[in-house]
């Protein structure tokens, strides 16, 4: 029996690489479909010639895209081509935030920006700063490309964002010999089109990066609303100060977090989201 890590995963057949760099086509044992366990994009495992035997306790996962043990998420989204999204950064940050896995905010193509534009879009995201590293980049100027290559070395990188962010092309301008396919925004649709079809961990700047399908449903299934405040740092940050303990922020009396938004010190569209967010989680139907 060998140890390794899994670090691709296409129909059902799974490549593991061991200590020694070595590669094996591999597929789980059947008994991991009774126990309901199906291993992941980045799970140690043992196994030999023919099949993967066990999968070792997780540090973290996310459920889309399927990967395990990851440092951080670079949460990539466009400034333009789609446009900036904060609903949609917002509800990545939760998820990353729930997964346990430290985010960082990847702002790209912002040389399609105005610079009134740029200096407005900067200006809102100075309010993240204080709870995540966010990096401006553009694969045409090649603005702050190689922050990204530092702070991805010798780590286990998943990329999330929006499908047309850029993300392949901008691994691409960080190492061209990955190669890896993209494909221009779909004006019609303001979207992009996939062109990631699968999960695969591949060798980046002496660590790993995870190039992931698009995303098309981010769900807080696995998140109650006892758990969303928790969620977000800057909200725990003043909760203490709340009236009541347990304050949902929603529509309680003394609550510190109304109070923070009122001042604009908490920022509306952030809270706005949050709102949105607690009445989505509260709608959905309980798990039996």
């Amino acid at each position: 029996m060998k140890k390794g890590r899994i670090i691709k995963l296409i129909g059902g057949l799974y490549t593991v690489i061991d200590n020694d760099l070595n590669r094996y086509q591999l597929k789980p044992l059947g008994i991991f479909r009774y126990q309901n366990e199906k291993p992941k994009v980045g799970d140690f495992v043992t196994f030999n010639a023919d099949s993967i035997l066990e999968v070792e306790a997780r540090q973290n996962e996310l459920v889309r895209p399927a990967i395990a043990n990851v440092d951080q998420a670079l949460i990539v989204q466009s400034a333009k081509e789609p446009d900036f999204s904060f609903t949609l950064l917002d509800r990545f940050l939760v998820l990353v935030n729930n997964s346990g896995i430290k985010p960082v905010i990847i702002v790209t193509k912002t040389d399609l920006l105005t610079d009134f534009e740029a200096d407005t879009l900067k200006a809102h995201l100075d309010y993240y700063k204080t709870d995540y590293e966010v990096i401006f980049s553009s694969t045409i100027s090649k603005e702050n490309l190689e922050k990204i290559i530092a702070i991805t070395s010798g780590k286990v990188n998943v990329l999330a964002g929006q499908t047309g962010a850029g993300k392949s092309s901008l691994l691409n301008s960080m190492d061209a010999s990955l190669d890896l396919a993209t494909d221009a925004i779909s004006k019609a649709l303001g979207r992009g089109k996939h062109t990631t079809r699968h999960v695969e961990l591949i060798r980046f700047h002496h660590g790993w990066i995870a190039d992931t399908p698009g995303f098309s449903k981010l769900e807080f299934h696995d998140i109650s609303l006892e758990d969303l405040c928790g969620l977000y740092p800057d909200f725990l940050r003043v909760a203490e100060r709340c009236r009541f303990k347990g304050c949902s922020h929603v529509h309680e009396p003394g609550c510190a977090v109304i109070e923070n938004v009122k001042k604009h010190m908490i920022p509306n569209e952030r809270y706005d989201n949050y709102l949105r967010f607690y009445e989505e989680i509260k709608a959905q139907k309980p798990k039996y």
